[in-house]
């Protein structure tokens, strides 16, 4: 699992992004990939899966951080 933080969350569309070390890119985070939830805040800490798409990486079975 990769970790980073929420670099941005845009809750009208359901969708942000996630910036981490591990890859120069931010990375994608669609509401449903979220567990437990189905938003996140800017600045929260995050664990999550990575899945590679066509459009570039994309965070999947995200948890936040405690």
């Amino acid at each position: 699992m990769a970790e980073g933080t929420v670099k941005r969350w845009l809750d009208l569309r359901g969708y942000g992004f996630i910036s981490t070390d591990e890859y120069e890119k931010d990375v994608f985070v669609h509401h449903s990939a979220i567990r437990d939830r189905s938003f996140l805040k800017d600045g929260e800490k995050v664990r999550f899966d990575i899945e590679e798409t066509d459009r570039g990486p994309r965070a999947v079975n995200v948890e936040v951080v405690s």
